[in-house]
């Protein structure tokens, strides 16, 4: 199998994912496998709700836990305080737009692994994301979006010191 594409991330959105496999990994899991361990000596484990439970909150844990690993093995972990061009937008910008109806709103591009839209952070790959990449203060663009088009005036970019 190839490697896969490379996962752009901020530093920060890197220690958020391993912080939780590290939390996953060191405290959760262990836990779960004791519960297993005490309600599987208990016998009948066909009606024991803390095996049956425990067997199910393991194997969740085991597919987050892998999901984490194979978003770090892929990540490339990307500086937006080194960025050199700061009057353009890139990932890591942080933004700020107007719209025709000078609504005002801030939004951060960052890896899609650590998008939060109600947090004002942005996957790189989503529409409005992509449409503003490249943008300097002052332009318009327009973003497609499922109830229609949008456009957008760049009034702020900045960037982390």
């Amino acid at each position: 199998m190839a490697d896969p594409a490379p996962r752009f991330i901020t530093p920060e959105g890197f220690a958020r994912v391993r912080a939780e496999y590290e939390q996953l990994f060191g405290i959760e899991r262990p836990k779960i496998v004791e519960t297993i361990a005490w309600a599987a000596a208990n016998g009948d484990r066909s009606e024991n709700g803390d095996y049956i439970y425990g067997r199910k909150r393991l194997r969740e844990i085991d597919r987050r836990l892998s999901h984490l690993s194979r978003i770090m093995k892929a990540a490339k972990v990307v500086y937006p305080a080194a960025q050199q061009s700061r009057d353009q937008i890139r990932f890591g910008a942080t933004v700020e737009l107007a719209d025709e109806d000078h609504n005002r709103r801030t939004l951060t591009i960052v890896g899609d692994d650590e998008a939060d839209a109600g947090a004002g952070r942005i996957g790189w790959s989503a529409p409005i994301a992509r449409a503003l990449v490249g943008a300097r203060l002052g332009d318009e663009r327009t973003v497609r979006l499922p109830s229609g088009e949008k456009s957008y005036e760049v009034t702020g970019i900045r960037y982390p010191d």
